[in-house]
């Protein structure tokens, strides 16, 4: 027989990786054809002039510029304004 009694389960070990979202390049900064300007889960910044939308929902940079970010006025599905920050390159 075992003389070492036996150990609990632990439930909480597993943890995932961050996914490392956020803003990475801020208004007045240089940026280059295809850069990574914003990371994002949903459409939390909408792209315009000068940037794409990738399928993860990421902003490229469509040109070479600088960034800017600016508030902007968007009407929802359901017909509600409200506002939203816009990423272009210029």
């Amino acid at each position: 027989m075992s003389h070492v009694k036996a150990g609990g389960t632990s439930k909480n070990n597993r943890d995932s990786q961050g996914q490392r979202l956020g803003v990475k390049l801020f208004g007045g900064q240089k940026v280059s054809n295809g850069q990574v300007i914003v990371r994002q889960v949903g459409l939390t910044k909408r792209a315009g002039e000068g940037t794409m939308l990738g399928r993860d929902y990421t902003i490229h940079a469509a040109k070479d510029g600088i960034v800017t970010f600016k508030s902007r006025k968007v009407r929802l599905f359901s017909g509600k304004s409200v506002r939203r920050t816009e990423v272009t390159v210029q």
